[in-house]
């Protein structure tokens, strides 16, 4: 599997794997979520300050009822407003992550967009499976878009987007906002998302299993969502977004993944659908990249272009410039 990933990709990989102890395991949800917070804190000391960026966080109300949920704000400076703004939904494969795990590539997004960016944390499953995590970041959206004045921000320029699980979460949500008519979204910024609860099968040819993220995690994270069995019958639309039938009305999105991702073939095609769909949506396959290899390899060349990518859609949608 090495042999077909980005030279540069392959020592951080490898140091990420040596700390891990030896793998990603997803049996013990609990030990993990505490190692992974732990490496995070770690990680965060290493990596530069970016300064120009205030960020507050905010209690507020759940989606029906549901418990309140915490929106973390982030602000340019010195910015003339109003700003467009990007609701953030972290990662994790639907069982781990937080908001403090993603705070360098909020701010990082800010920044060079000049863009208000509230990063929701939303509940975990198993404890709170489908759809109380879709509820907690639709309950963050209508938030953010009630309360934009607040922070200076359009609500007509309002953006969803997230990574992994979040970019699943993100799909979710914009299918979800569509359907409900409440409230419009101007873009959606898909990262690798985990969108096809079908995609559990064990091995495969070509690609025997995925580096990071395999087909076991997969079946384990879908399974804490669904709280049942992937890849059967009756499985909405608003937990497993590959399983709409319509993606016509949706925003215009972009999807950016790794060559080598678990979530490649799923991203493609759902790509491709959002396209014949008439969404206007762009698409990018990173050769030699695997799953979130900007994050863990962010010092890379092809992490780099990654940003640069993102970064770039994200402002032309939103109509702001790019910070160089």
């Amino acid at each position: 599997m090495l042999d077909r990933v980005d030279a540069e990709l392959i020592s951080p990989l490898e140091a990420f794997m040596e700390a891990l102890g030896g793998d990603l395991s997803m049996h013990d949800i609990t030990a993990t979520r505490t190692q992974l917070a732990t490496m995070a804190e770690a990680e965060a000391e290493t990596l530069p300050e970016i300064t120009g960026v205030s960020s507050s966080d905010h209690l507020v109300p759940g989606f029906e009822g549901a418990p309140d949920l915490l929106l973390r704000i982030y602000v340019p400076e010195n910015s003339v407003g109003p700003l467009p703004g990007l609701l953030w939904i972290h990662g994790g494969g639907y069982m781990v992550g937080s908001v403090a795990q993603d705070d360098f590539h909020c701010r990082s997004m800010a920044k060079n967009c000049g863009c208000v960016v509230a990063s929701v944390e939303y509940r975990l499953a198993p404890e709170t499976p489908h759809p109380g995590p879709l509820h907690d970041c639709y309950a963050g959206l209508l938030w953010f878009i009630k309360h934009a004045e607040q922070f200076d921000v359009d609500r007509e320029r309002i953006a969803i987007g997230g990574i992994s699980a979040g970019g699943g979460l993100s799909a979710c949500l914009g299918l979800f906002a569509r359907d409900r008519a409440e409230v419009k979204v101007a873009f959606q910024l898909l990262l690798c998302p985990m969108l096809d609860d079908s995609n559990v099968k064990q091995a495969s040819e070509g690609l025997p299993d995925t580096l990071l993220w395999s087909r076991e995690s997969n079946l384990i994270g879908w399974r804490s969502l669904l709280g049942k069995e992937p890849g059967g019958e009756n499985v909405s639309m608003y937990a497993a977004a590959s399983r709409a039938t319509d993606l016509s009305d949706l925003p215009p999105t972009f999807i950016g993944v790794g060559e080598i991702d678990l979530f490649a073939d799923e991203n493609i095609d759902f790509a491709r659908r959002l396209i014949a769909a008439g969404v206007a949506t762009e698409l990018h396959v990173y050769p030699g990249g695997y799953h979130a290899f900007e994050v863990f390899a962010s010092q890379s060349t092809l992490a780099q272009q990654f940003v640069r990518d993102r970064d770039s859609a994200l402002c032309r949608a939103l109509g702001s410039d790019l910070s160089s």
